[in-house]
Parts: structure tokens; C-alpha cells; sequence
């Protein structure tokens, strides 16, 4: 696994508690994302480095977060179903990124968007879905802080798996074995190391991500 780890009780150190930021890992000019499938639609993303197979449809939405702790939650640490049994992690370009937050349409109405009716058609017909989600801590509770998922279909989700992907690895095994540490009490436990990912301006605006400094000027 190429992936940077933490142990679990320093990850919140430095981190934002409340308003809009996207939490993540780069690697270069790349960026983890996570996602949770079958063991099918998962053997064949391995074996092949995209997906494909007759279980993966391109025309269903299927969702990316670069927020493992938030895909933890999602999937009860590849725990919830057979559907989310393995985990991901999916390297992609962080061009690739900002072009879907550019492109996506916020699943809940924005005043940016003008008459709702506008925003409900861009939405229905939009390849690319933007939604904010409470992040939630280690133990699973709610934050006042938001995460971000994306989901995408049709032709993005093609330009993501021709274009945008550079490697997807299995991380079932780490998730497991720190589920067995967190249930046991026993030993530290260690999470993915994730840091404030900084977009540009444009998308900033878009999804009123501050700065990192006017937070806290705000809370002080």
C-alpha cells in the first residue's frame, strides 16, 4: 500500500472542525479517492487498473470520496454489506478532480443557480452530482465539518476510468485489521494521513470552501 498512514489519535490535529473543506491525500499531481464494490466488480478493477465487467453499469451513478474516514462510516469498514466488502483506493489526477467539482451540480439548491426549476433540470441532466455530507470522526459521530463526494455517470464516469485513473489498489486488508484493533481496544490503530486539499478559486467560490486562516479568524 503506497498510501501514507497516521496513527488514529493524531489525525484531527490541525484539522478544521466545522465549515466546507475537502479532506484528502495527493500523491504528486494525483489524488486518492475511495470507493466500495462487490468482490467481483473489485477482482475486476484489480486485475484490469479500471473498471468494467458485466456487474459495472457506466450508466448507474457511482460515488467517489477522497475522505477515507468518511467512506470508513459509508461502508462500517467494509463491513455494511457484500456490496461494500472491499475498499479501494483509487489514484486519479487532481486535474481530473477539479474538472468533475467543476462540472458537478450541487445536489442541494444553491441561490447561485437562479430559479429552482433551472437547478432541478441541471441536476436531472447533469453526468456529474456534488453533495455535502456532516464528516464524521473516528468513533463515527457527526462533525460540524462537511466532506465531499462526487457522484458521476455516463461520460465522465468514462473519462474517469479511461482518463483520470492511474492505479487502483485493494485496502481491505488495512481496513480490516484496523477494525479488529478498534473493536478489540487493544494497540493503536492507524488511519489514512489526510490534509486540507487546497482547489482553485473558482471552486471555492462555488462550494464556499474558506481558507484555511479566515476560519479561524471567523471562530476567534
Amino acid at each position: 500500500m503506497n498510501i501514507n498512514t497516521i496513527q488514529h489519535h493524531s489525525y484531527e490535529k490541525g484539522l478544521p472542525q466545522e465549515g466546507n473543506f475537502i479532506l484528502g491525500q495527493k500523491h504528486g499531481d494525483n489524488i486518492f479517492v475511495y470507493q466500495a464494490f462487490n468482490d467481483k466488480i473489485a477482482d475486476y478493477a484489480i486485475e484490469n487498473q479500471k473498471f468494467g465487467g458485466q456487474e459495472y453499469s457506466f450508466d448507474r451513478m457511482t460515488w467517489i470520496k477522497p475522505n477515507f474516514l468518511w467512506m470508513m462510516y459509508r461502508s462500517d469498514w467494509a463491513n455494511k454489506d457484500s456490496n461494500q466488502s472491499r475498499i479501494l483506493a483509487i489514484e486519479m489526477t487532481f486535474e481530473g478532480f477539479q474538472e468533475l467539482l467543476a462540472e458537478g451540480i450541487l445536489t442541494s439548491y444553491n441561490e447561485a443557480y437562479g430559479d429552482e426549476s433551472a437547478w432541478k433540470e441541471k441536476l436531472n441532466t447533469s453526468n456529474v452530482r456534488i453533495q455535502w455530507d456532516p464528516d464524521h470522526n473516528i468513533k463515527g459521530d457527526k462533525l460540524k465539518r462537511r466532506a465531499v463526494q462526487i457522484g458521476i455517470k455516463n461520460e465522465a464516469l468514462k473519462k474517469f476510468n479511461s482518463k483520470f485513473i492511474k492505479s487502483i489498489q485493494d485496502i481491505t486488508d488495512f481496513v480490516k485489521e484496523q477494525k479488529e484493533k478498534i473493536d478489540s481496544g487493544k494497540g493503536w490503530y492507524y488511519v489514512i494521513n489526510e490534509s486540507i486539499i487546497e482547489v482553485n478559486s473558482d471552486l471555492k467560490k462555488k462550494f464556499s470552501i474558506l481558507k484555511y486562516f479566515e476560519h479561524h479568524l471567523l471562530k476567534n
